[in-house]
């Protein structure tokens, strides 16, 4: 099955690194992406606000570095726990915008 998203956003805010209980570091941040898409033959205004996730040594690599800055990121969405179904974009590539 597909599972897969691309998306171009400013990263509007950066937690600060955390680690879950295994020790595995993970970086929390939000994504806001702003475009012009056609649909049904019409050209619309699209904007939406991501939640977003990097786990492992890229949460690391990236600390502090992405806050205010236009990125693409590629990964897969999930839902935020097992208790709560809110959709959450884990991030498995960052690059940056030039721009």
């Amino acid at each position: 099955m597909q599972n897969q998203l691309v998306l171009t956003a400013a990263v509007e805010r950066e937690d600060a690194l955390r680690y879950t209980p295994a020790g595995l570091p993970v970086l929390e941040m939000w994504l806001r992406h702003q475009s012009r898409q056609r649909e049904a033959g019409f050209e619309r205004d699209v904007s939406c606000e991501v939640q977003a996730l990097l786990i492992g040594e890229a949460a690391r690599k990236f600390s502090g570095s992405l806050a205010g800055k236009m990125v693409t990121v590629s990964g897969f969405l999930s839902q935020r726990s097992l208790r709560n179904p809110r959709l959450v974009l884990h991030i498995e590539h960052v690059e940056f915008v030039k721009g």
